[in-house]
């Protein structure tokens, strides 16, 4: 029997190859898919003062103030119980809400805020909620967050377990309200920014809370 021709041979070499290539890449892509947690790593930010400079503008000048945290994803559970049960299956077992998922929530700021008559100097601080049916409570703290969770870290937390009130540095009544449409992912925002101040803000589901904060001079 006859070889194949070369060029036949090359290119059935090079489908294989190129086969394989596709193969690889899919089972990578479904890889990255599986391997992406559940509550994705999210991201709040503003920036205070500053003006551009330039006709390639650069931004000089301004104070960041920041919040990252878990973002959960609704996935159709009922979020926050009634009764007795309220709050309790986000509080998981903490004695407050981290008002995210898996690591703490976590407020950075290169300025000065008030907060309920508070100063919240510059540096970074945990963010917490007691949850109550009629009333929700922000908590700014000075515990600081592990980064991965470690059962025998004592002196950083993993989200709210382990919280005590001892390092608190401010708590906030927030100010409930009913959104005109469902937030399926938990988010943090800055609204109703300006250089004087703003509020921060947290939606999920049909819920937002907020707290107003001024920036001290």
């Amino acid at each position: 029997m006859r070889a194949a021709p070369l060029a036949y041979r090359t290119a059935m070499m090079r489908t294989l190859m190129i086969g394989s290539v596709v193969a690889a890449c899919l089972s990578a892509s479904l890889s990255a898919q599986q391997a992406k947690k559940p509550s994705p790593d999210a991201y709040a930010a503003t920036e205070i003062g500053g003006h551009y400079v330039g006709a390639d503008p650069v931004y000089l000048g301004g104070k960041w103030i920041e919040i990252s945290y878990g973002g959960p994803i609704k996935r159709g559970r009922d979020l926050w119980g009634s009764g007795q049960s309220y709050g309790k299956m986000l509080d998981n077992g903490a004695p407050v809400w981290r008002a995210g998922a898996d690591v703490s929530t976590y407020l950075m700021t290169q300025a000065t805020l008030v907060i309920n008559g508070t100063r919240i100097e510059p540096g970074g601080y945990s963010l917490f909620i007691d949850l109550a049916p009629d009333t929700w409570t922000l908590i700014v703290s000075n515990w600081q967050p592990q980064r991965f969770f470690n059962p025998n870290n004592r002196d950083q937390l993993w989200g709210a377990f382990g919280y005590t009130p001892a390092k608190d540095v401010v708590r906030a009544q927030m100010v409930k309200s009913t959104l005109p449409f469902s937030m399926d992912q938990l988010t943090w925002s800055f609204i109703d920014m300006s250089d004087k101040g703003g509020r921060l803000a947290i939606m999920w589901d049909k819920v937002m809370a907020t707290v107003p904060f001024t920036v001290a001079e």
